[in-house]
């Protein structure tokens, strides 16, 4: 077993990325998606504030909107494609109806099962705080195990526990790439599902591991950027500037203050989200609902807002909605990857005027 020990997500990406510079570590395998590089035992990853959950490593380039977008989506317990390829165009190549994810996550833990998951661990953690039972399920022996489908959980359960006063979480995974799983979608969503539990529980949060069993890189295009990163050992020691520590106002954001309110915020938000989509409005509603938490008036709201201005080739706009997302962690996040593609979009025109 190989722990990596982080102190958030971009620290375990240069360690990740460490770990696959040196053969010894991994072997060639075939997979259904293509070649990958796996690790020859499982990994598990330990973060110490996994509430420091932004990728902010400019090379990775990973999309700060769907992320915090679709870590909500999960904590609603939904399954539907329309919010998701709002974002990202190819999450429709992960569903089997065109409309919905087998796999899905949140629903999971809220309904697939006839039970909402989170409410019961909720309860048994308030009653019991040293409570070893509770156990989050994902996968379905009867459905799961030998089906057919482009969208077969990879995370598989979760434990919880509370200790020193602060809730511990451990993932399991079957299978975890670590550019798009590990340290993309999972350090986000995860760990939004820790802080949720955390505040529904009424404390701190505590140390976030997960345990991937298959842990791997595919050979695709963010390998290709990544893996030219000079990273050894000895370098990362003596590498003490996380990218948490030159940003301007590193401190935590909650992003639950009123947690009575957060279920019909959540309600309200993808409601709208979904009807605007559809409609293609811009979200006439957003301004007059009486948003109370920061997860919703901090930063979906201006995200949401400034996605769509990028996706209007309305850069200037689209940056000051960015600038009013309050925690800095995702503002950064979100001004870079908006910039990049400002960028290619004004060269793509330049090519265009005088080609």
């Amino acid at each position: 077993m190989k722990v990596i020990r982080a102190r958030n997500v971009n620290d375990a990406l240069l360690l990740g990325l460490d770990l696959f510079q040196d053969p010894r570590n991994f072997r060639t395998q075939e997979s259904r998606n293509g070649i990958t590089y796996e690790a020859l035992e499982p990994v598990t990853t330990v973060y110490e504030k996994p509430w420091e959950r932004v990728c902010l490593l400019k090379r990775r380039d990973a999309n700060p909107f769907f992320h915090f977008i679709e870590g909500l989506w999960m904590l609603q317990g939904r399954n539907d494609l329309a919010p998701l390829t709002h974002f990202v165009n190819s999450m429709e190549d992960f569903s089997d109806d065109g409309e919905t994810l087998w796999g899905a996550y949140g629903q999971r833990w809220r309904k697939y099962f006839h039970k909402d998951q989170l409410d019961i661990i909720t309860n048994m953690l308030i009653t019991n705080p040293d409570d070893r039972r509770c156990v989050l399920q994902m996968w379905d022996a009867n459905k799961d195990l030998g089906r057919e489908g482009k969208d077969i959980p990879c995370n598989t359960n979760i434990y919880f526990k509370v200790r020193d006063e602060a809730l511990q979480m451990t993932v399991c995974c079957r299978s975890n790439d670590m550019l798009w799983g590990a340290y993309g979608a999972n350090a986000v969503h995860m760990s939004m599902l820790q802080e949720y539990l955390a505040e529904a529980i009424g404390i701190e949060i505590g140390m976030y591991r997960q345990i991937s069993d298959s842990f791997h890189v595919y050979h695709n295009e963010v390998w290709e950027r990544m893996k030219h990163l000079e990273i050894d050992p000895l370098t990362f020691r003596t590498q003490t500037r996380n990218p948490y520590d030159v940003l301007e106002n590193p401190q935590h954001v909650p992003l639950i203050t009123d947690f009575k309110r957060f279920r019909s915020e959540l309600e309200e938000f993808f409601e709208i989200l979904t009807q605007s989509i559809i409609s293609d409005a811009n979200y006439p509603r957003l301004d007059k609902f009486n948003w109370v938490n920061p997860a919703f008036k901090d930063v979906a709201i201006p995200m949401v807002k400034a996605f769509k201005l990028h996706k209007e080739r309305d850069y200037l706009n689209s940056y000051r909605e960015v600038m009013n997302i309050l925690p800095t962690d995702w503002m950064t996040a979100c001004f870079d990857w908006i910039r990049k593609r400002d960028t290619m979009w004004s060269l793509t025109k330049k090519e265009k005027t005088h080609g």
